[in-house]
């Protein structure tokens, strides 16, 4: 029987050089005799002692051994994968197997079959870094994340008509330790998602800095990037509450992957266990819930220590542990497959590799002071201080894609190096974006508005961006808005001097000063 795995390979070529017998091997390795036998057979062919198995990658080992396989190459042409993937990006009808029928299966040429076209995309896909994502870090009591579950229960009684009203259920959950609070309401209007979030800080006994909600027309009036238009009644209660509102981005729920990630989890273990109760008012109702959230949150995690009510009250006293005092170092060893936001655990936190590992199997070393990852040619491919303490993803820029990068250097600016930007273009465009700073109560309220302006400079020059900052100073309205609008409709080099008066013209049906005597 074939065997291809390299590890067995090699204990198979150990054992028999250690005089072990064919019977004794397969027990050893868990194979059929006749497999220890061929493997023996195929290396003496091949001339491959102990010696130089362990010595060679596992890909030319396998190539020493069945020369046949490696030398087997399809000859069926590669389509174009990257146009493949940007169409069916930009057009959300379109689906793999409507562009192999209508266009990839009409060329003249050796086609693939439909297995294999989308196995060999979904490979592309994993080699490119498209499946992977980006690790979003959350600061404690930071970040409170508020959305509707998408799901209805029809549960509530209406006791004036007997009808059965279906409950909406708002949810909000603390990006680090995922503590939730759910509500539910008769509908998604204006006033319950802000009674909700009134009483959800209520519930978190706090108020954070930043609330992140979606889009929904409850929060957010005209939906953008750099300078969203909040509802005039959202924007009443974050002022009262002194909290800035940055909505998600429009279709990137990973913006807000702590309030999805709840969502789903309630979903199952808070819904499921109410859908078959009833109850007379919404009063009844939520008061069930909170009974059902109290135990719901002593739950332990799956994957990390203590439960969402132990990490909300003692987030901010982790414990050290001491050094070892002898210098033998005891290793620990795991095996998991790369994730999609290529971190793999090690003891209780995540640790990075490079992101062209995605979905491969590595092997994780572990010792007191740090932690080796190695790909499946026993090659190091990354290699962490080991942590006990702090946040739960350590990271390392080199092993990021280029856009992921990209998008944590951005992240790390604040008002101190937007304004170090701004001054590299000019005096003007640093008194706009200090002036879009200091107009906001949290600064961080206005770090898109601030990065829509000095992102102009790409698209019409700095200096076209310093004039235009001038032109808005003159105008008393340092916002994205002018200074976009200002740009667009080439105006920065208009003067702000007065249009001289026409003096009116005679015409008998004036009435001069003496009418009036």
């Amino acid at each position: 029987m074939r065997c291809e795995d390299p590890m067995k390979v090699i204990e198979i070529l150990r054992l028999t050089a250690d005089g072990y017998t064919q019977r004794q091997i397969a027990g050893s390795v868990k194979c059929a005799k006749s497999t220890v036998g061929e493997v023996q057979q195929r290396c003496r062919i091949a001339g491959i002692t102990y010696q130089d198995a362990v010595s060679m990658p596992n890909d030319q080992l396998k190539a020493r051994l069945y020369p046949a396989s490696a030398q087997h190459k399809s000859m069926k042409e590669e389509p174009d994968w990257e146009e493949i993937h940007r169409r069916l990006k930009a057009h959300k009808r379109l689906n793999l197997q409507y562009l192999y029928e209508t266009e990839y299966r009409e060329q003249p040429v050796n086609h693939l079959s439909y297995s294999q076209f989308c196995r060999r995309y979904t490979l592309w896909q994993n080699q490119t870094g498209k499946h992977v994502v980006m690790v979003q870090e959350h600061e404690p009591g930071r970040e409170l994340f508020v959305d509707w579950m998408g799901d209805t229960l029809p549960c509530v009684v209406w006791t004036a008509t007997g009808e059965m009203r279906a409950a909406h259920f708002f949810v909000a959950t603390l990006g680090d330790s995922g503590y939730p609070y759910v509500e539910a309401f008769p509908d998604e209007k204006l006033d319950k998602w802000l009674l909700a979030h009134v009483h959800a800080m209520e519930w978190i006994g706090g108020v954070p800095r930043v609330i992140v909600p979606d889009n929904t027309k409850t929060a957010v009036k005209k939906p953008q990037y750099y300078d969203p238009v909040l509802n005039p009644a959202y924007c009443e209660l974050a002022r009262y509450y002194d909290v800035a509102v940055l909505p998600a981005r429009i279709r990137k729920p990973r913006d807000k992957a702590p309030v999805e990630g709840e969502i789903s989890w309630l979903e199952t273990w808070l819904l499921e266990w109410l859908r078959d109760q009833r109850f007379f008012g919404f009063e009844t109702l939520n008061a069930e819930i909170r009974k059902r959230l109290l135990t719901l949150i002593d739950r332990p995690f799956q994957k990390r220590p203590g439960s969402r009510r132990s990490v909300f009250s003692e987030i901010d006293q982790p414990a050290l542990r001491p050094l070892p005092q002898v210098p033998y170092e005891y290793a620990e060893y795991t095996y998991p497959r790369v994730p999609d936001n290529y971190h793999v655990p090690a003891g209780d936190f995540y640790y990075s590799v490079h992101y062209t590992l995605y979905n491969q199997r590595v092997m994780v070393r572990m010792t007191a002071k740090t932690v080796e990852i190695f790909n499946d040619n026993r090659e190091r491919v990354a290699m962490h201080q080991r942590r006990y303490t702090g946040k739960r993803h350590v990271t390392c820029d080199e092993h990021m894609p280029a856009h992921h990068r990209f998008q944590r250097e951005k992240n790390r600016y604040d008002g101190t190096r937007y304004r170090e930007w701004a001054k590299t273009i000019g005096e003007y465009t640093h008194t706009v974006i200090d002036t879009m700073l200091k107009a906001q109560r949290l600064e961080e309220t206005a770090y898109r508005s601030c990065m829509g302006v000095l992102q102009c400079a790409r698209r019409y020059g700095p200096d076209r961006l310093e004039l235009a900052c001038r032109r808005a100073c003159q105008l008393h309205a340092c916002t994205y808005i002018t200074v976009k609008n200002i740009l667009k409709n080439s105006q920065e080099t208009v003067t702000t001097n007065s249009i001289e008066e026409k003096p009116t013209p005679l015409h008998e049906n004036l009435r001069g000063p003496k009418f009036y005597m």
